[in-house]
């Protein structure tokens, strides 16, 4: 296995997506279990992504060096935190903002010298971008990762698939791929000591289409974000409508957490698709997830199972919830849901 890349993100208000420190984590581990050591990694990653001979002449000698590239003009910031995670950064001036995924793609595909496998976030942005690097390189990729190790073929990827009822492990079949890795996944780490970051400016590639950015719209989001969320107050079909999200919402607020959703509910045009959790939503792992008229279709499970906590209140003593809920109480999500808001209002006051 030869040296690793990471791809970092960024998030719309310019920062680094936690997503991105997570897959920096991982890579990390990945380098470190396949024999590699702090500091001819360091070199390494810098003799990939930035050209240095004398960097990528270490980085074979160790065998599974990594580093991280940003391709994002401007975004020193989010480069140096993205380096708190990395030995060595190169920020990619060539790539604008505003870029589109095959243009980001082309300036990365011009930084694989010595890389064998690049790693990026599943999110929606890393996936169009992993879509496009493969379409230049003929590289294969690997989605929605759960964990990675090495071995004697490349990296081997865990990755679960139907709705979480299985577990694969593939490898690539060639030397080189492209892994996006799902939220979650790692408790992202920082080094002890920030590593480097370079800026770089490659060429534009004249043969991507340029595309114009004509205007940006903000989607619609929760007050507070589910993403980081150490309490999660969620609903389902059975709150009803988008009144009875007001319940969620104050339970929330008293909690100091945020409000997310089934597809089901976001469907019905209850609540905003930012809040749905689950295969076709984001990937939590909470402290506490306390769901309120639930049932807990595989689906869902997907996006929450990894829950330090999960607390549910349904009216169906059957319902699939029940089978892996800490606790799982019997009753109407409202009535359950006012006397509980009622007791933790009398212990704030």
């Amino acid at each position: 296995m030869g040296s690793l890349l990471v791809v970092g993100e960024l998030a719309p208000d310019g920062t680094l997506t936690k997503l991105s420190t997570e897959v920096a984590t991982l890579a990390r581990a990945l380098g470190a279990s396949a024999g590699a050591s702090a500091g001819s990694t360091a070199g390494s990653a810098a003799g990939s992504t930035a050209g240095s001979a004398a960097g990528a002449s270490a980085g074979s000698a160790a065998g599974s060096a990594v580093g991280g590239i940003l391709p994002a003009a401007g975004a020193d910031a989010a480069a140096a935190e993205l380096a708190r995670f990395l030995p060595s950064v190169v920020l990619e001036a060539g790539a604008t903002a505003d870029a589109n995924a095959s243009q980001r793609a082309a300036v990365i595909a011009a930084a694989l010298d010595g890389i064998s496998h690049v790693l990026l976030p599943a999110s929606p942005d890393g996936r169009d971008l992993a879509g496009a690097l493969s379409a230049l390189t003929g590289w294969g990729v690997l989605s929605n990762a759960t964990g990675t190790e090495p071995s004697d073929d490349g990296p081997v990827v865990e990755q679960s698939v139907f709705g979480g009822k299985l577990i694969t492990r593939s490898v690539f079949s060639g030397d080189h791929g492209i892994i996006t890795v799902r939220p979650n996944t790692v408790t992202a780490e920082p080094l002890a000591a920030p590593g480097a970051v370079t800026t770089r400016q490659t060429p534009p590639v004249t043969s991507i289409a340029q595309v114009r950015v004509v205007d940006h719209i903000e989607a619609e989001g929760a007050a507070v974000s589910i993403d980081d969320a150490r309490i999660i107050v969620a609903g389902g079909r059975g709150v009803g409508g988008p009144d009875g999200f007001g319940l969620l919402q104050d339970l929330a607020m008293a909690l100091g957490g945020a409000v997310g959703a089934t597809r089901a509910a976001v469907d019905s045009g209850w609540i905003p698709y930012s809040q749905q959790i689950g295969q076709t939503g984001k990937i939590v792992k909470p402290q506490l997830y306390l769901a309120m008229g639930i049932s807990g279709a595989i689906q869902h499970k997907v996006g929450m199972q990894t829950a330090e906590a999960i607390v549910a209140v349904n009216r169906d003593p059957d319902a699939p919830l029940a089978d892996f809920a800490d606790i799982y109480v019997v009753g109407d999500l409202f009535d359950v849901g006012r006397a509980l808001l009622e007791q933790l209002r009398t212990r704030s006051g």
